[in-house]
């Protein structure tokens, strides 16, 4: 009999864990009050869970991050093996791929951040989509802003 552990253990099994989501962040203001979202996605792409919170005062960019920064720790905590994200910030996936430069040193802490927690993982993908594909994150930003007592447009 293997003895209780209070750490987490990994069981793998034949099928690897997917994790799919889209994730925003927005500011009301920027910077400003903001926050971020994180829409857990099934694989018709249905939002089937939600996430979100407010981060206080931000740029878009740091609550975009942070929406990232969320959905890889959920993604962990799930034990996923294959992740990916799907985002309408242009600039984080591009830095997130490689493709751009972290010049900001609050992006760049923030993306320090991100790379450990994506080499976790076995697999990784993030995309770009167009905002009008990302409305369930960005709902969920809004109700974190709006719960927060934010007044904006």
């Amino acid at each position: 009999m293997i003895p209780a552990t209070p750490n987490r253990i990994r069981l793998k099994s034949s099928m690897a864990e997917r994790f799919r989501a889209a994730i925003d962040g927005g500011s009301r203001g920027n910077p400003g009050p903001a926050a971020w979202g994180v829409a857990v996605l099934n694989d018709d792409g249905e939002s089937t869970e939600g996430h979100s919170g407010a981060i206080g005062r931000a740029t878009n960019n740091v609550a975009e991050y942070h929406g990232l920064l969320e959905a890889l720790k959920l993604a962990d905590r799930k034990g996923a093996d294959e992740v990916e994200i799907l985002a309408d910030s242009e600039l984080v996936v591009r830095q997130i791929q490689g493709r751009y430069r972290v010049r900001n040193p609050d992006l760049k802490r923030l993306f320090d951040e991100a790379i450990p927690l994506i080499g976790r993982f076995k697999s990784f993908r993030i995309r770009h989509v167009r905002r009008e594909q990302n409305k369930d994150a960005d709902r969920l930003v809004n109700i974190a802003l709006d719960r927060a007592g934010v007044v904006g447009p």
